[in-house]
């Protein structure tokens, strides 16, 4: 299966700059994932497609303000993005400029705070050891910004639309964005309706903004991302497994943290935390996700191959070819879908 079969043509002006307000207020797009029929309605809808003994699964990640600007000891500005924590000094990020960025390099972000490039990765990035003075979590809310993915063009008034409203474990360079759409109301409303909801963390990191270079799908590799699963949520999940109850997951982060740990666990899944570089493409059996909340994903991504491994891949096209003439909103800030069954 080559890349270019996930493809699709997308105007400029339907990717979203701006979120919608009220959160739930934005488009969703409700498809069975089995014949492809389609309804079109408000995210505030939702409830009306959950079933009372349905369990939601939300990743509760936090973004942190991963952006630093700063200078090089020679006096060259320099820009250096948060990935992924690998102890207490030492960081995965991407850096700016990439060719001046070279090991032994060092970059001052203040009096406060500085780095040092010790290595490449793999994927293009820097390993990066910061030197601080003070607590590092409260350096970075006072110099760091939240970043936002390079297609929305727009500054961000307020903050908080970048994060869920349920957002809690700091950690991600991006937001869980299918999340974006609940507010604590609708939120309370699925929960009095009787359903289940669980939380499980996965910090979002490089994977999310690489695109797939090579032709081959079988070729790609992911970038690992951790993820950390409660006792009480793996109770909860398998307990609903067992039961034979749909499984609802608010994400395509949510989905790779419960199929991980699934595979790992040879179908039960178990507390703790792991890293993952789990790849779900058409020809993966799912073992845990029945039904799935997500937004419109990139033209040939592999989250739009995730979506069409729940579902088709003839069907997520036609699907986003109906978005695309309905003028649904694209991408994080965008409208939302609704894969599920027996519509």
């Amino acid at each position: 299966m080559q890349v270019s079969d996930f493809n699709y043509d997308l105007p400029q002006e339907l990717i979203a700059q701006t979120p919608m307000e009220p959160r739930d207020h934005s488009r969703l797009l409700v498809v069975d994932k089995e014949t492809g029929k389609m309804e079109h309605r408000h995210f505030y809808d939702l409830p009306n497609y959950l079933r009372p003994d349905d369990l939601l699964v939300f990743n509760d990640t936090r973004v942190i303000p991963a952006r630093l600007h700063g200078v090089k000891d020679t006096g060259a500005k320099a820009e250096v993005f948060l990935l992924t924590r690998l102890n207490a000094t030492d960081w995965e990020v991407l850096v700016k400029p990439g060719r001046r960025l070279r090991t032994g390099a060092v970059i001052n972000f203040s009096e406060d705070l500085s780095c040092e490039i010790l290595d490449n990765t793999e994927f293009g990035g820097r390993i990066a050891r910061f030197k601080f003075e003070g607590v590092f979590e409260e350096i970075l809310d006072m110099l760091g910004e939240t970043p936002l993915p390079p297609y929305i063009t727009e500054q961000l008034e307020d903050k908080e639309r970048y994060q869920t409203v349920y957002s809690r474990d700091k950690g991600s360079a991006a937001a869980p964005t299918a999340g974006l759409h609940f507010t604590k109301e609708l939120l309370q409303k699925v929960k009095d309706m009787g359903c289940e909801e669980v939380f499980v963390t996965l910090n979002i990191g490089l994977g999310t903004f690489r695109p797939v270079s090579v032709e081959n799908i079988e070729d790609h590799v992911m970038h690992k991302e951790f993820y950390t699963i409660t006792p009480e949520a793996a109770d909860a999940i398998n307990k609903a497994k067992a039961a034979g109850r749909r499984i609802v997951s608010v994400g395509t982060t949510a989905v790779r943290t419960l199929e991980a740990a699934a595979t790992a666990g040879n179908g039960i899944i178990k507390p703790g935390a792991a890293w993952t570089d789990i790849f779900i493409y058409p020809g993966y059996k799912f073992k845990m996700i029945d039904a799935l909340v997500t937004n419109f994903h990139l033209p040939q991504s592999t989250l739009l191959m995730l979506v069409s491994t729940l579902s088709t891949r003839e069907i997520m096209l036609k699907t986003y070819e109906e978005a695309v003439k309905q003028k649904y909103r694209f991408f994080s800030f965008g409208d939302a879908m609704f894969i599920t069954d027996n519509l």
